[in-house]
Formats: C-alpha cells, sequence, structure tokens
C-alpha cells in the first residue's frame, strides 16, 4: 500500500467534524495526543522498568498516521506529497546524510 492509498482507506473512518477549523483541530489534538501515548510508552520502557511493547508502539504509531493522514487531506494535501517534501528538504539540510556538526550549524528553512 502506498501513501496516498492509506490515505483514502483512513478518511473513510473520518467523520465530519464540520468545518475546515473544527477537523483542524480535532487532527491536531488527536494527533498530539497518540504522539503523547508513543512518548509514554518509550517513557515506561526506558524509566520504568517496563518491557518495550512493540505491539503496542505499533498500534499508537499507526494512530499518529492516520491523524497525519486525515490532517493532510483537510489541507488538500496528499500525504505521500507530504512524505516526499520531507524528504528533499532533509535531501537538502544533509546532503550526504546526518552529521552532528551539520545539525549544529544550519540555517533555518
Amino acid at each position: 500500500m502506498n501513501l496516498n492509498e492509506y490515505q483514502k482507506l483512513a478518511l473513510r473512518t473520518a467523520g465530519d467534524h464540520g468545518d475546515f477549523q473544527r477537523t483542524l483541530m480535532y487532527t491536531a489534538l488527536g494527533l498530539n495526543g497518540e504522539a503523547g501515548e508513543v512518548a509514554e510508552l518509550i517513557k515506561k520502557a526506558f524509566f520504568h522498568g517496563h518491557e518495550l511493547d512493540r505491539d503496542k508502539l505499533k498500534k499508537e504509531l499507526g494512530d499518529v498516521l492516520w491523524y497525519l493522514a486525515v490532517m493532510a487531506d483537510a489541507l488538500d494535501m496528499p500525504l505521500a506529497d507530504v512524505a516526499q517534501h520531507n524528504i528533499e528538504k532533509l535531501a537538502r539540510r544533509y546532503p550526504e546524510g546526518f552529521s552532528s556538526q551539520r545539525s549544529r550549524n544550519r540555517h533555518q528553512e
């Protein structure tokens, strides 16, 4: 499955939130909530002695992806375009791969 196919399928369960602003608020809050759940699982694994639960992480990362797909749609952005734009930005920023020095001395884009 490619990203745009995923986005189309995700939209089947997106529901109607009334208008653009409400959809954007809903997806922004949901995205942050799900990212927080990912962070919580990592925190518990590294600071509370829990096992790193990859199955739960996969579920929560999927929820992050769902909110991202729905938000991108609300903004009329195909998810594959968002991904491509990000890869191009990273290629410009780190043309030879990541480097700590380049990260510390980079110009804001």
